[in-house]
């Protein structure tokens, strides 16, 4: 009975404040302090709940992944890839690279150092000021287009500012909303194009940790309750995505951030 409260836990938590700016990672390290859930490889089998959501995101998103891999496979055929299609292909190529290097340059960081839950409070407290500095911007100044006018550039900047949610606190989905209202888009297409920048970074990771868990013969012992919790993982961040899109519409961050900051109080008085 304890690994199914212990992953249906995670993979609520997971799915949930995977697409809310408010960091998966630094929450389930919290979670697992709180509730005292075991940490054995708990870097891998965060990333393969991950995968979970990511799956939301393709199954939330798959018009838009459809329609550009059909694009990308035009050439196959002997058409050209529509221009829209393949600004926003190669702003994503582009984007992605960042997060990969870095990713594997802070590895072992990512799986001693980071998981402190005070590394969390200040890297919330942070976040929290780019989130701020992001929304001051976008009030300042007009949205410009949707996600079919990232370019390389804007598309690079913003895969920097997912690189910064490899520290656990800063939160994926608030960096590269942050980034791209920082560019000029709107809030919803930020969203957007950050969820659709996601993909590659956390389905490469969670493949690698499936396969080091496989690998080390770990699968079989998280069996059934590992797999309940991954599919409330998918659930609630199919919901969690829609959330935050209808939300940003009319929205700012500023209740994130709120929450943010009282999340970064709780951890520095009572952990």
């Amino acid at each position: 009975m304890g690994d199914w409260i212990t992953f249906s836990i995670l993979g609520l938590i997971e799915g949930i404040t995977e697409f809310l700016p408010i960091s998966s990672s630094g929450h389930l390290i919290i979670a697992r302090e709180i509730f005292r859930l075991s940490a054995d490889n708990g870097l891998a089998v965060d990333a393969v709940l991950q995968l979970a959501t990511t799956l939301a995101v393709v199954v939330y998103f798959w018009r838009d992944i459809a329609r550009l891999v059909k694009s990308a496979c035009a050439p196959l055929f002997g058409r050209s890839i529509p221009k829209e299609d393949g600004r926003l292909i190669l702003a994503l190529i582009i984007g992605t690279i960042p997060g990969v290097l870095f990713g594997l340059l802070l590895e072992h960081s990512m799986e001693t150092i980071f998981r402190n839950s005070h590394l969390v409070a200040y890297a919330s407290l942070v976040g929290s000021c780019i989130m701020l500095a992001a929304d001051y911007a976008a009030k300042k100044r007009r949205a410009s287009g949707d996600i079919g006018s990232v370019g390389t550039k804007r598309g690079l900047i913003i895969g920097l500012f997912q690189s910064l949610a490899l520290v656990p606190g800063m939160s994926r989905s608030g960096m590269t909303i942050s980034g791209g209202l920082f560019l000029g888009l709107s809030r919803e297409a930020a969203a957007r194009f950050g969820f659709l920048l996601a993909v590659p970074i956390i389905l490469g990771s969670g493949l690698k940790k499936l396969a080091d868990l496989g690998s080390a013969g770990l699968l079989d012992s998280l069996g059934v309750p590992f797999l309940f919790g991954a599919l409330l993982a998918f659930i609630s961040g199919m919901l969690a995505i829609h959330f935050l899109l209808k939300y940003l519409r009319t929205h700012s961050l500023s209740v994130f951030v709120i929450y943010r900051v009282i999340l970064a109080a709780f951890i520095l008085f009572f952990l």
